[in-house]
């Protein structure tokens, strides 16, 4: 059967164009398929959510040529966090001033993103893209990997990826596990203005029974982010207007002053996965398909940037070795890799979402422990820092695996600066196209 492309992403969500966008520069003919229609993909709907970025994710953006598409009056720096614990005035504090840092992380609206990585994906000519095209099935033999259309077109592939949400259905129709995670909870997710100003810091507040997160926006906006158990949620939801921000206003004992709520209140069932391997034959996953975090941490899309990365590294590597970009050592690598930080990362978060939502005597008083020991011991606050940040990765990260992804010179918009610290891989089909 002939080969119609060299890889085929299904999905083209943040990691799926990101992944294409990574592969760009090589000598590739890259398909995404998505079902969505191409007005979407143009202006992708406010959805509610705001990414916080790393350090690490936007350097990857701007070597990918992404981050200038972004408004910049939609990015928003965050400055500073507390998280605060029951109705005690105590938190834990993280500051940018006592760092080097312009900011701890950025602010951007899911959507944005979206938007941004498909226009840095639009003039590259060796990708194509097929908007309103469903995927029924996925198939892979020893050469090759079939994909079949709900209108029974197939397309091959030396490599499949598959970036199609966390509830993949083509990680599961090519036989790999997960493991999920059913908080029972619920995220009510706002926007909301305030008569106070937030000093650009992100607020985390664990109160019993719920939890309420204020992320900071431009101007006196904030993103609002209040978790409950699920069978709470639709009161949340049909609250009016003024009863919600009445509500809000008393859940922050007025730290933001008058709150109004802007537009609408999107919801979340909170279900965290773990893909139990990323690989199988000339396929992968990627983005959520891969690991699909809870957002307590901010680490799910910062995550699924990062491994598209290490993925696409790996097939330039293979490339530039004259070897298969979809053999089971290139993408073993992949998943050596990745795994190795998401675990630690899912299962960590995991932990955490658990000790701040127990409501028994002996969680409440870890809390408090937990909380004042991060905040005092110098090491374990500078780790949290860095884990948070991705700006300063040393030896004694779990995620020091990473920092060679960081490019020195963020703002060229090609795999090569990405990857700069690597020898060109197209080097050996350079000098070969020379003689």
């Amino acid at each position: 059967m002939a080969q119609d492309y060299d890889v085929v992403i299904i999905g083209a969500g943040p990691a799926g164009l990101s992944f294409a966008r990574s592969l760009s520069e090589l000598p590739l003919k890259v398909l995404i398929l998505e079902r969505s229609s191409l007005a979407t993909l143009q202006n992708p709907p406010e959805d509610g959510r705001e990414i916080a970025l790393t350090h690490l994710s936007v350097s990857l953006m701007k070597g990918l040529g992404a981050w200038e598409h972004l408004p910049k009056e939609e990015v928003s720096p965050i400055e500073g966090a507390k998280v605060f614990d029951g109705e005690s005035s105590y938190s834990l504090n993280f500051e940018r001033d006592k760092t080097d840092l312009e900011a701890l992380g950025y602010l951007v609206p899911n959507h944005l993103i979206r938007k941004a990585f498909y226009e840095s994906v639009l003039p590259k000519s060796n990708i194509e893209l097929r908007t309103e095209a469903t995927v029924e099935g996925v198939a892979t033999e020893a050469e090759f990997g079939v994909v079949t259309l709900v209108n029974g077109e197939t397309v091959t592939a030396k490599l499949v990826i598959a970036a199609d949400t966390r509830f993949s259905d083509m990680r599961r129709k090519m036989g790999l596990s997960a493991t999920m995670k059913d908080f029972s909870r619920t995220a009510i997710v706002c926007r909301m203005s305030h008569s106070k100003s937030h000093q650009q810091t992100a607020f985390e507040c664990f109160h019993y029974g719920q939890t309420t997160a204020i992320l900071p926006m431009t101007g006196n906006r904030s993103s609002i982010v209040v978790t409950v158990n699920s069978r709470d949620a639709q009161r949340y939801v049909d609250m009016s207007p003024a009863h919600f921000n009445q509500c809000i206003e008393q859940q922050l004992n007025g730290m933001l002053g008058d709150m109004v709520l802007l537009g609408k209140r999107h919801v979340y069932p909170l279900v965290a996965v773990h893909a139990n391997q990323f690989v199988a034959r000339r396929f992968a996953v990627i983005g959520d398909a891969a690991v699909g975090m809870h957002p307590v941490t901010a680490h799910g899309f910062n995550l699924g940037l990062r491994g598209q990365a290490s993925l696409a590294k790996h097939i330039a590597e293979a490339i530039a070795d004259g070897r298969d970009i979809g053999s089971d050592v290139v993408l073993k690598a992949y998943e050596r890799d990745h795994i190795k930080v998401t675990r630690v990362l899912y299962h960590g978060t995991n932990v955490v979402v658990g000790l701040f939502t127990h409501e028994t005597f002996a969680a409440k008083l870890a809390r408090k422990a937990t909380l004042r020991l991060a905040n005092n011991i110098v090491p374990v606050k500078k780790w949290i820092m860095q884990s948070l940040t991705e700006e300063q990765m040393d030896e004694s990260s779990p995620m020091k695996w990473v920092r060679p992804l960081l490019p020195p010179r963020p703002s060229l918009a090609h795999l090569n600066s990405v990857f700069s610290h690597l020898p060109d891989p197209l080097a050996p089909l350079k000098k070969r196209s020379t003689k």
